[in-house]
């Protein structure tokens, strides 16, 4: 199930805020920030050129955040070293998106920006 408009319209003003915000422009050639969205599902990504071929440009998942329609919460999950999703536990689910990209932000467990 998709996303409901006005959320995903929401939540794609604040994720690009918040990559424009993150990357300073002199540094957009070598770093960016992006998200898709896919269903219920919103990843935020780190973009970075490949060493080989620099003018293709690599995606690293850095979050995830799952939207569940029937309570109207989103939850957060982070990856493990295979690439697989987990319920990220140190933080509760949300109705307020930006509770979760703010625990992303400030990343207390360091699990999420290292």
């Amino acid at each position: 199930m998709a996303l409901p408009t006005l959320t995903k319209r929401l939540v794609e003003k604040k994720l690009s805020t918040y990559c424009e915000r993150k990357v300073p422009p002199r540094v957009r050639d070598r770093i960016r920030l992006t998200f898709s969205i896919r269903h219920n599902s919103v990843t935020l990504f780190e973009q970075r050129p490949a060493f080989v071929d620099p003018s293709r440009w690599i995606n690293s998942k850095i979050a995830q955040f799952r939207f569940d329609p029937d309570i109207g919460d989103w939850t957060l999950y982070c990856r493990d070293r295979n690439g697989r999703w987990h319920l990220y536990t140190e933080l509760e689910s949300s109705a307020d998106f930006d509770v979760l990209l703010d625990e992303v932000e400030h990343d207390p467990a360091g699990i999420f920006w290292g």
